[in-house]
């Protein structure tokens, strides 16, 4: 495999914690925070355009939402909405974009005249103030709910179920609590796990799968626990709490409309001087019967991504490193070792719309990493190189003229 360089596309005034891109517009949001009541770093969530200039996908600040006191660990999006989890509490907030003041549709000032460029790629106020640059997004606070009541409450995770009626979400009090969206009137809540809830997937049905600290992975309908997986059934040789499930996902089925992929990451449990191997399994999404378990490497997966075909999986690692892997296989195909140098926090794919395929502009996919260290990294995955129709044609006919020729010389009057 030849050595791969992730681009910086930008960079925060505070840590990274979580990265979702619009579905339908060229806008990547990017959220996180350093506690400005105890450490003075701010908290935020910013709005980024993405844009191919030159040949290359690059970034551009166009607002930046203050978020006070709480910075935002996890983040569903839903359309134009978002559900953020600060604390102890999810906030849901509305953004829409509207032209800078003085300006068209088309982005012409009253003169007529177009106005300036923006500046492309992380720009000075990325580094301080960015109140300037807040005149095409508005964001508006429409709901705050507490979603985890531990003593050290953080909600760790937060979905939206596939038509956005539901909003699910997970925290370090094992709860898992189902709200009615938008409205997020609260019509469900039980213990799901003792301990923390790492991660939440949901799936045909409302399934909903849920990754706990306490080493279990099961399926929900409702309340009622569906199964528990296991995903080391066929591997005896691996004690059953020496690893732990750390993210859950489904995925699309490349060319198989309705069939769904449930992914898990499992991680050891301990830390040990030679780590053992990291673990992806597959799982049929209805079933969820395994179908297909491989190691991932002994660096220990932070974050896991599915791109919106199911064809590729995006991991981070708590050592910075990322790496995409196809789905059907489970083999890696992309890696950049400590791309960060510290935990990557989020990683998530480049939508595959219409507009999102403008911005691979060629290549099979894109997948944005954040992590501690402030920085929202770019990982392109070129588009696999395969011959044209008439050079393949050509070279049957070759194949096909050598061969009668090799008859002809071998049985003279073959023809």
């Amino acid at each position: 495999m030849s050595p791969r360089r992730a681009a910086e596309l930008y960079r925060a005034p505070f840590p990274l914690y979580t990265v979702r891109l619009h579905p339908r517009r060229p806008i990547a949001i990017t959220a996180g925070g350093g506690g400005a009541a105890k450490t003075g770093i701010r908290n935020g969530v910013h709005f980024l355009q993405l844009e191919q200039v030159g040949g290359q996908l690059s970034a551009s600040l166009l607002h930046s939402h203050d978020t006070e006191t709480r910075a935002t660990m996890t983040m569903a999006l839903a359309d134009d909405f978002i559900a953020a989890g600060q604390d102890a509490d999810c906030h849901i907030l509305r953004f829409s974009l509207q032209p800078p003041p003085g300006r068209g549709a088309a982005g012409r000032d009253a003169s007529g005249e177009k106005g300036p460029r923006k500046r492309k790629g992380p720009s000075p106020a990325a580094q301080g103030d960015t109140q300037n640059q807040t005149s095409e997004v508005t964001v508006e606070s429409l709901h705050s709910v507490r979603t985890d009541f531990s003593p050290d409450a953080l909600q760790k995770a937060v979905r939206f179920n596939a038509d956005c009626s539901l909003l699910v979400t997970g925290g370090a009090d094992g709860f898992l609590r189902l709200w009615e969206f938008p409205s997020m009137k609260k019509t469900l809540e039980f213990k799901a796990h003792d301990g923390e809830i790492e991660d939440i997937a949901l799936g045909p049905d409302n399934k909903v799968v849920t990754a706990g600290r306490d080493f279990q992975c099961c399926v929900w309908q409702r309340d009622q626990l569906v199964t528990g997986l296991c995903w080391n059934e066929n591997l005896p040789g691996i004690p059953d709490k020496a690893y732990r499930y750390q993210a859950c996902r489904f995925g699309a089925v490349e060319d198989n409309a309705g069939a769904l992929r449930l992914y898990t990451v499992q991680v050891p449990h301990k830390r040990e001087r030679r780590p053992p191997p990291c673990y992806l399994t597959k799982w049929d999404g209805r079933s969820f019967l395994p179908l297909l378990t491989r190691p991932c490497g002994s660096e220990v997966v932070s974050c896991l991504s599915v791109s919106d075909s199911g064809t590729f999986l995006g991991l981070g690692t708590v050592t910075g490193s990322v790496a995409i892997h196809i789905a059907f296989s489970l083999q890696r195909l992309y890696y950049v070792k400590e791309a960060h140098g510290i935990v990557v926090t989020d990683v998530a794919f480049v939508p595959e719309s219409q507009r999102g395929r403008e911005l691979l502009a060629g290549n099979e996919a894109a997948l944005l990493s954040v992590a501690v260290d402030s920085r929202c990294k770019l990982h392109l995955l070129p588009g696999r190189r395969s011959l044209p129709v008439w050079l393949l044609l050509l070279l049957c006919a070759g194949l096909i003229v050598a061969t009668i020729l090799l008859l002809q010389l071998a049985f003279p009057g073959f023809l």
